[in-house]
């Protein structure tokens, strides 16, 4: 276990203002997400686990290669274990919590190994995705896309773009996931549960 305190002394951990060529708006320290406030309480959540924040730097040098004005945004990426067990309590009892990593399992963010990401276009904008960030419906889902691209509920720009974030993430060696189009871990869960120390 490590305190989140100690993260910025911690040689295991990289700065996320350290990776060139992303943008970061981290959702949970402001009010623009599910819960409508910030949940940080001012800690400091804008690091990865070094591997995670190595890989990142390489998707973010893909993306630039390949498709040149277009950025990573990093929603989220270290989330301590007290900040899983707000969300948590926020949807206990609700069908939503298949969306969080019970807090006794452990999310992957907690170790410092998964990130939240979306693009950023040539001007700036955060690119339509078809469904917002921690939007807990079906939308988000990557294993519905093709059923609601057929229904007209998708549109083809939605899947595009999601092909690029996955892609540039992807080519890094991040795993996506079916239920969430912005989630991406590092390494192997059972792995990083197993062998890395918790945030706490």
């Amino acid at each position: 276990m490590i305190s989140c305190e100690d993260i910025p002394t911690h040689a295991d951990f990289r700065a996320l203002s350290s990776i060139s060529g992303i943008s970061i708006d981290l959702r949970y320290a402001s009010p623009d997400n599910f819960v409508g406030r910030a949940v940080y309480g001012g800690i400091d959540c804008a690091w990865l686990r070094r591997e995670a924040a190595d890989a990142l730097q390489i998707a973010a040098d893909w993306l630039a290669a390949q498709r040149p004005g277009y950025q990573l945004l990093v929603l989220d990426a270290l989330r301590p274990q007290r900040v899983q067990e707000v969300l948590w309590n926020e949807l206990q009892g609700t069908p939503l919590t298949q969306y969080l990593a019970h807090p006794e399992r452990g999310s992957i963010h907690s170790f410092g190994m998964a990130v939240d990401a979306s693009l950023l276009d040539p001007q700036g904008l955060e690119v339509d995705m078809g469904s917002g960030f921690d939007e807990m419906t079906l939308f988000s889902h990557p294993d519905h896309e093709v059923e609601y691209l057929a229904q007209g509920l998708l549109q083809p720009q939605h899947l595009v773009e999601r092909g690029w974030l996955r892609a540039a993430m992807r080519h890094a060696g991040f795993q996506s996931i079916s239920t969430e189009w912005w989630h991406f871990d590092f390494g192997d869960r059972i792995a990083v549960r197993r062998d890395l120390p918790r945030v706490l």
